[in-house]
């Protein structure tokens, strides 16, 4: 399975903001896309979804279908106050099957538990969601999108609201299920330090073009930052896993 974008351009008010992208995102694999701010990341997430008119070229998935793909948008359109407990939140992700107003049947309540174990939310599944801090809220969303047993899960910036913490927290468990489960990832995010501790292979945006795509240790050197970037960096070595580490 997998997600290929071919020749593809997405324009605001008749200004390009993606140009011309091709690129293949295989299952099994994190990805981040990275740039710098109005590089067209999130433009070119919400393309890949269908949420956002093309100008030239296509998304096609390979060996699946939409539903087989769960989006997380940069903000969450979920009311935190109003009263919903967290198996409840978990269970949205069985909306393709059932509707927003079906009732779960003793299989798919098992699904939820299931999902909420994988993101160790499972004693909380009867707490209200307004009582949740903000790591224990992006799990119970991961928790919705591995309910729709989706093959791919498309991230927009998922660490904003998380202190540093939380962040290493949200990426080690993203890194896991995507292990465990064989799952594609596709994030954004704007940590370039995170991304490459993380993930498999990283995608460089800038000025909405395709820059350059490849492994951690292919895409982390001072040359190719300060291209994306313009300032220069050095990069180091992690001490534990040898994987590249950009500094000031």
């Amino acid at each position: 399975m997998s997600i290929v974008v071919e020749n593809l351009t997405v324009s605001y008010q008749r200004r390009p903001v993606v140009h011309h992208v091709d690129m293949v995102f295989e299952d099994g694999k994190m990805w981040t896309i990275f740039g710098p701010n109005g590089a067209g990341k999130s433009t070119l997430l919400k393309a890949i979804m269908g949420l956002q008119k093309t100008d030239t070229g296509s998304v096609r998935y390979e060996n699946m279908a939409r539903k087989d793909i769960a989006y997380l948008p940069q903000q969450s359109d979920i009311d935190r106050s109003q009263p919903m407990t967290v198996f409840e939140l978990a269970a949205m992700g069985l909306w393709y099957e059932i509707g927003f107003f079906g009732r779960v049947n003793a299989a798919q309540k098992k699904r939820v538990m299931v999902a909420l174990e994988r993101v160790e939310m499972q004693d909380f599944a009867t707490r209200q969601i307004a009582h949740l801090s903000n790591g224990q809220f992006q799990r119970v969303l991961f928790a919705r999108m591995l309910v729709q047993d989706a093959k791919f899960l498309l991230l927009d910036e998922p660490l904003a609201a998380l202190d540093i913490a939380h962040q290493i927290d949200v990426m080690a468990l993203v890194r896991k299920l995507s292990r465990d489960l064989g799952l594609g990832v596709i994030i954004v995010i704007h940590d370039i330090n995170l991304a490459a501790q993380y993930c498999d292979e990283l995608v460089a945006l800038k000025q909405g073009r395709l820059l350059k795509t490849g492994k951690p240790a292919d895409i982390m050197t001072a040359e190719v930052l300060k291209d994306i970037y313009s300032v220069e960096m050095n990069i180091i070595a992690h001490p534990e896993n040898g994987r590249p580490v950009a500094l000031p």
